[in-house]
């Protein structure tokens, strides 16, 4: 798993191919771990461009029990126990913003991925877009470095 090669290979098909159905990405919301066949799924969604909407849909998910909770069971108004949910689902998301880059790479850690792997993926990504944005010579996907 260690191979650049095979790093660079969860962004092409076999991802496709293979994804956790709901019962598991449930609990790799909840931060289990998955079975290693879908060790691609798992470092795709850490590096993919939108890692950080997956990484807060995690977190809701896991937020979400408390805040039925707090919503249903506490014996106060309404009122009181809404802006009670919606202040801990705030407080909740600010400590996953804070720690959001080591809870992705323990993910990819997980999956059986060398520490750092995410992040070398998601640089890499970035130096590419950045690469051809600024490239007089490649615009509009023409000569696309993918």
């Amino acid at each position: 798993m260690g191979d650049p090669a095979t790093a660079r290979a969860a962004y092409r098909q076999g991802v496709r191919d293979q994804r956790p159905n709901p019962l598991q990405w449930l609990w790799y919301a909840l931060g289990g771990g998955l079975p290693r066949r879908l060790s691609p799924w798992v470092l795709a969604d850490t590096t993919r461009r939108t890692w950080i909407v997956r990484h807060f849909a995690r977190a809701v998910v896991q937020m979400l029990p408390l805040i039925v909770l707090c919503l249903v069971a506490v014996p106060v108004p309404f009122a009181y126990r809404a802006s009670a949910a919606f202040g801990g689902l705030l407080i909740g998301l600010t400590f996953s913003i804070a720690f959001m880059t080591e809870t992705i790479e323990h993910r990819a850690v997980k999956a059986g991925y060398p520490p750092g792997t995410a992040a070398r993926l998601r640089e890499e990504r970035a130096e590419r877009q950045r690469v051809e944005r600024l490239s007089p010579y490649r615009r509009d996907g023409s000569g696309s470095f993918d």
